[in-house]
C-alpha cells in the first residue's frame, strides 16, 4: 500500500523541470567529466518545496539503480547524521556493522562524559586530552556552537568530561577510544563510514546521500562534509557517490571556497504562474476565477498552492472569503467543523504526537485518534513516525488567527497544554536527582514544551520562570541553553510578545559570543532573580568557567554565590573543587568541609575532600572520607581507586592492591587505577606485574602521554633504557609540553652515556616547570658526572628548597659539597639523608667517602661495610655493577693499610661479593 500511495504521489509531481533535468542528466556523465557535479545544493525559503523535490530526486536516483539514504534535522551533528544514514542503508540490506558498533559506543561514551564533567573529582586531567577536545570542536566550527542538536556539546563542558573520561572517572568509561569518540566522534566514525560506502559502492552503480533541513544542520555538517568530499583527512570517498543537500540558505562560501566546479547550486523560487497552474490542473482545479484567486493568495508558494488545490474549490464563491488569507480559505473549504477545529488546534504545539494532539484538540481518545490520522495526511503536516510538525508557512498564520480571533480560548488552550506537559515532566523526573534533570533529554524536552505554552498563555507572568529555567539549562551545557533560548524566542514570535522574543535573541547572541558564561552574565545582570536565584546562577557560571580552565574567574563567581546565600552547599562544593583544580588543596578542604556540614553524606563531596587530603599528604584523613564515600555509594570506581592510593601512601600495600583491583573489576579500562596499581606493585617489588599493568594501560590508552611516561619510568628503573626512550619519545610526540617526560628521558639518556642530549632534555623540563625537584636532582647528578660541582650544587640547593626532607636530594647536595671539598657541610647533609633512609646505599657510600676524606677512617669503614651488606641483601642481577663498584672502593681504601687486622673481615666480604 505504501508503495502504491508513494507512486501516486510521485505521479502528481508538478514543476521543477530544470532542476530535475540537471540532476537526472548528471548520472549520464562519466566520473571524470568536467561537467559532472558531485554535490547538489537545493535552497530557498520555507514552503518552496525543497523536501518534496528531494523526494523526487530520490525517485530519479533509484530509477538509475542508486542506493540512497536520507537524513534531516532529526540528526544532530556528524555522528548522528552518520547514524541516520547507516540506518537507512541497513534497511536496504547494506548494514555497516563496524559503524553500528562504534555508534553504540559513542552514545554510551557521550552520556558518560557529560556525567563525568559534573562529578567533582579533583584529579589532574591530561593537558593533551583537553587540547585535543577543544581542537576537534574548533575544527568542526562548534566553538561557539550553533544549531538545534543534542549532538553538539558545549566545548568547555565536553573538554572537562573527556579529560575525566580518559582519566577513567565517571560512570562506565571505557578508556581512550571512548574519550576520542566524545571529543571528536567524526574522527573515529567517518573513516568507518567511508569504508562501508566503499564496500557498498562496489555493488551498486551509484550512491546518493540526501541531507535535508541544511539550514539547521549546515553549521554542524559544513566543515565535516567539506573535509569528507575534498580532503583525505578521513580516507577516500568513492567516485560514484553524489551528495544532495537542501536548506533555506545558499552554501557558506567561506567554507566551500566560492563554490568550486563540483557543486551545483539549485535555488528554488516560488512556482511560476505556469507551474502553479500545472499543479492546480493536476488536482482538477481549472476554473479561471478559482485559479486566479489561488495565484493571488499564495504568491506561488508551493506548500500553499498544494494545500488549496487539494480542497478542489468548485467556483469563485468557494474562495471568496473576506479574511483574505490562504489559511482562512483552507479552513473554510474544510466543511467539517470538527476537522476545522482540529486543524487549528494541531497548530498550537510546536510538535505533535497522538497524546499531545488529544490535549490540544480537547477531545476523547477515540475521536482524537481518527482526527490525528486525518491530520497526518495533510500536505502541510510533515515529520517522521509519530512526531509531526506543521510547516512554518502554514502554522504561523494559523497561530495568528487563533490568537487574534479568540484570545481567551488561546490562553485556555495553552494553559491546558502546559498542564499536560507539566504532568508528563513530573513523571519523567522519577528516579532523577534534581541536578540531573536538565541533562536528561526526555525531561528537558517536556519542560521546554511546558515553558513554551506557559509563555504563550501569559508571557508577562511566565517570563521570570522561563528566565530562571534558562539559567538552570545553562548548567547542562551550551546546547541545552540554546534550546531554552530558542524556546523563549519562538514563544515571543508566536505570541507577538516582544519581551520573550528579545530575551531569546539576546541569549542566543550571548551564547554565540561567549558561551554559557556570557549567557549567565546576561541573566544575572538583567534577569531580575532574587538572592537565591542569583546565587544559583553564580554557581552555574562558576562551574562553566571552571570547566573551561578559568579557575580565577570561577572562584569569583563562587565567592559571589556564597556571599548571596551562605547556606548554599553547591557553592561551597563548587568552590572547593575549583580550588583543588587550581592547586589550592588546603583551601579546597575548608570549602568542602562547609559543603559537608550543609549537605552531609554526599559521596561526591567526600570523594573530592578525600582526594584533597591525599594530595596534601594526609592519607589518614583521606581514608576516613573515602571509607564514608564508599559506604554511601559503593558503585564508584573512582572512590575505590582513590582509597587504594591513600592506603598505598600509608604503606598498607595489600589493602591498597585490593581496592585498586576492585576499581578495575568495575572498570577494566580505568587508566588512573591501572597506573596506580602498577605503583603499588612496584612498592611490593612485583616488577613483572607492574610492567604488565603498564603494558595494559598503554594497550587500552595508546594515546595517553601519562601511561607512556609511567611505563617508560618502570623500564628505566629496570635498566631497559632503550625501551624506555621509545615510550618517552611517544609521550612527547603526543604532548610536546610534557615536562616529566623530558625529565625522565633525560635520566635515561644520562644512564646511556649521552650527556649532551640528557642535559638538553633536563633543561627543557625545567624551562616548562622550574620547580620540578626530580628534574633538578637529575641535572645535578649529570653536572657531577660532567665535573661541574658548582652547577650541581646550585641545582641541588633549588631541589632541597622544594623537598627539604627528600633523602635523595640531600644525598645529591652532600655529594656536590664534597666535590667542592666543603666536607663538614657535606657530612651534615649526608647524615640527614642516611637518617631519613638508612637503606639508601648511595647516601651511605657517599658519607663513607666524606668520612674517609676527613680521616675518620673507622667510621668510613663502618659505612662501607654497611653499604656492601645492603647491596648484597638486594641480590644480584641489576645490582651486580654496584657490587663491583663497592668492592673497588673497599680495595682502594684498604691498600695503604694492607696489614691492618681490622680490614680482614672486610676483605673477606669483598671476595665473597666478587664471587657472587
Amino acid at each position: 500500500m505504501q508503495d502504491l500511495i508513494e507512486e501516486r504521489r510521485r505521479a502528481r509531481f508538478v514543476g521543477r523541470d530544470a532542476e530535475r533535468d540537471a540532476f537526472r542528466d548528471n548520472f549520464g556523465l562519466p566520473l571524470d567529466d568536467g561537467r559532472r557535479r558531485y554535490l547538489f545544493h537545493v535552497h530557498g525559503d520555507a514552503g518552496v518545496g525543497k523536501t518534496f523535490l528531494l523526494g523526487e530526486f530520490r525517485r530519479l536516483a533509484e530509477e538509475r539503480g542508486a542506493l540512497t539514504a536520507y537524513a534531516d534535522d532529526a540528526a544532530g551533528g556528524p555522528a548522528d547524521t552518520m547514524a541516520a544514514l547507516a540506518g537507512e542503508f541497513a534497511r536496504q540490506g547494506h548494514r555497516f556493522r563496524e559503524l553500528d558498533r562504534l555508534l553504540d559506543r559513542y552514545r554510551e561514551a557521550r552520556h558518560a562524559a557529560r556525567s563525568a564533567a559534573e562529578e567533582g573529582d579533583p584529579r589532574e586531567p591530561s593537558a593533551v586530552s583537553l587540547a585535543a577536545a577543544r581542537a576537534s570542536l574548533v575544527a568542526l566550527g562548534l566553538v561557539p556552537a550553533v544549531g538545534a542538536f543534542a549532538g553538539a556539546v558545549d566545548p568547555a563542558q565536553l573538554a572537562q568530561g573527556v579529560d575525566r573520561l580518559r582519566a577513567g572517572a565517571g560512570p562506565r568509561p571505557r578508556g581512550g577510544e571512548d574519550g576520542e569518540l566524545v571529543a571528536a566522534p567524526e574522527r573515529v566514525l567517518t573513516p568507518v563510514l567511508l569504508d562501508g560506502l566503499a564496500e557498498a559502492a562496489a555493488e551498486v552503480p551509484w550512491i546518493v546521500l540526501f541531507l535535508d533541513a541544511y539550514e539547521r544542520t549546515g553549521p554542524f555538517l559544513d566543515a565535516w562534509l567539506h573535509d569528507v568530499m575534498t580532503t583525505r583527512r578521513y580516507g577516500t570517498l568513492p567516485g560514484n557517490v553524489v551528495v544532495v543537500t537542501a536548506g533555506q540558505r545558499p552554501f557558506d562560501t567561506a567554507c566551500w571556497g566560492g563554490l568550486p566546479d563540483f557543486v551545483a547550486e539549485l535555488p528554488l523560487a516560488p512556482f511560476t504562474e505556469a507551474e502553479t497552474r500545472g499543479l492546480l490542473a493536476a488536482r482538477g482545479v481549472v476554473a479561471e476565477p478559482v485559479v486566479g484567486e489561488v495565484l493571488r493568495l499564495t504568491g506561488g508558494l508551493p506548500v500553499l498552492v498544494s494545500a488549496l488545490a487539494e480542497t478542489r474549490p468548485a467556483g469563485p464563491e468557494a474562495v471568496a472569503d473576506p479574511s483574505g488569507t490562504a489559511v482562512e480559505r483552507f479552513l473554510r473549504w474544510e466543511r467539517d467543523p470538527v476537522r476545522r477545529a482540529a486543524a487549528l488546534a494541531g497548530a498550537l504545539p510546536r510538535t505533535l504526537d497522538a497524546d499531545v494532539f488529544r490535549v490540544a484538540a480537547d477531545c476523547a481518545e477515540e475521536e482524537a485518534a481518527g482526527l490525528f490520522g486525518w491530520l497526518r495526511g495533510l500536505s502541510f503536516v510533515g515529520g517522521r513516525g509519530d512526531r509531526l510538525r506543521y510547516h512554518d508557512v502554514v502554522r504561523a498564520p494559523m497561530l495568528r488567527l487563533q490568537r487574534t480571533d479568540a484570545p481567551r480560548a488561546w490562553t485556555a488552550r495553552h494553559e491546558r497544554l502546559a498542564g499536560a506537559y507539566g504532568g508528563w515532566r513530573a513523571e519523567a523526573a522519577a528516579g532523577l536527582d534534581a541536578d540531573e534533570l536538565w541533562a536528561d533529554e526526555a525531561w528537558r524536552e517536556l519542560r521546554l514544551a511546558e515553558l513554551y505554552h506557559l509563555l504563550c498563555a501569559a508571557p508577562r507572568t511566565a517570563l521570570p520562570v522561563a528566565l530562571r529555567d534558562a539559567a538552570d539549562a545553562c548548567g547542562a551545557g551550551g546546547e541545552v541553553a540554546r534550546d531554552a533560548a530558542r524556546t523563549l524566542a519562538q514563544a515571543g514570535e508566536d505570541t507577538g510578545a516582544e519581551a520573550p522574543r528579545a530575551w531569546g535573541a539576546e541569549l542566543l547572541g550571548a551564547l554565540e559570543r561567549g558561551g554559557v558564561p556570557e549567557a549567565l552574565r546576561l541573566l544575572l545582570a538583567r534577569g531580575g532573580f532574587d538572592a537565591r536565584g542569583q546565587a544559583a546562577a553564580h554557581v552555574l557560571r562558576g562551574r562553566a568557567l571552571g570547566h573551561g580552565g578559568d579557575h580565577a574567574r570561577a572562584l569569583v563567581e563562587y565567592d559571589r554565590a556564597v556571599a548571596l546565600d551562605p547556606g548554599l552547599a553547591a557553592a561551597h562544593h563548587g568552590r572547593g573543587v575549583t580550588r583543588a583544580r587550581a592547586g589550592d588543596h588546603a583551601g579546597a578542604v575548608a570549602d568542602l568541609d562547609r559543603a559537608e556540614e550543609l549537605a552531609p553524606g554526599r559521596p561526591e563531596t567526600l570523594l573530592a575532600r578525600g582526594d584533597c587530603h591525599r594530595l596534601l599528604g594526609r592519607p589518614g584523613a583521606a581514608l576516613a572520607d573515602l571509607d564514608r564515600a564508599l559506604a554511601l555509594d559503593p558503585a564508584r570506581p573512582a572512590a575505590w581507586a582513590a582509597r587504594g592510593v591513600a592506603r598505598h601512601a600509608l604503606g598498607r600495600l595489600d589493602e591498597a592492591l585490593a581496592d585498586l583491583d576492585r576499581a578495575l573489576e568495575a572498570d577494566p579500562g580505568y587508566l588512573w587505577a591501572l597506573v596506580r596499581r602498577a605503583r603499588v606493585r612496584r612498592s611490593r617489588h612485583e616488577h613483572a606485574a607492574q610492567l604488565a599493568d603498564l603494558d595494559r594501560a598503554v594497550e587500552l590508552h595508546p594515546d595517553s602521554p601519562w601511561a607512556r611516561c609511567e611505563r617508560g619510568d618502570a623500564l628505566r628503573a629496570a635498566g631497559r633504557h632503550e625501551e624506555a626512550l621509545a615510550d618517552y619519545d611517544r609521550a612527547l610526540a603526543l604532548d610536546p609540553a610534557y615536562a616529566s617526560a623530558y625529565a625522565s628521558r633525560g635520566a635515561s639518556r644520562r644512564a646511556l652515556g649521552r650527556p649532551d642530549e640528557a642535559l638538553a632534555d633536563l633543561d627543557r623540563a625545567l624551562e616548562a616547570v622550574p620547580a620540578h625537584a626530580w628534574a633538578l636532582r637529575q641535572r645535578a647528578l649529570l653536572h657531577l658526572e660532567r665535573d661541574a660541582p658548582e652547577q650541581a650544587l646550585a641545582d641541588a640547593d633549588r631541589a632541597a628548597g622544594l623537598r627539604p626532607d627528600d633523602a635523595l636530594v640531600l644525598c645529591c647536595r652532600g655529594t656536590a659539597l664534597a666535590r667542592l671539598r666543603r666536607f663538614d657541610e657535606a657530612l651534615a647533609e649526608l647524615d640527614r639523608a642516611v637518617a631519613l633512609d638508612p637503606h639508601d646505599t648511595g647516601a651511605v657510600r657517599a658519607r663513607g667517602t666524606v668520612l674517609h676524606a676527613l680521616d675518620r677512617r673507622a667510621e668510613a669503614l663502618r659505612d662501607f661495610e654497611t653499604c656492601l651488606g645492603l647491596a648484597l641483601a638486594l641480590g644480584t642481577g641489576p645490582r651486580a655493577a654496584e657490587l663491583g663498584r663497592l668492592a673497588d672502593v673497599l680495595d682502594g681504601l684498604s691498600a695503604p693499610d694492607a696489614g691492618d687486622p681490622a680490614l680482614a673481615p672486610l676483605r673477606a666480604r669483598v671476595a665473597a661479593a666478587r664471587e657472587a
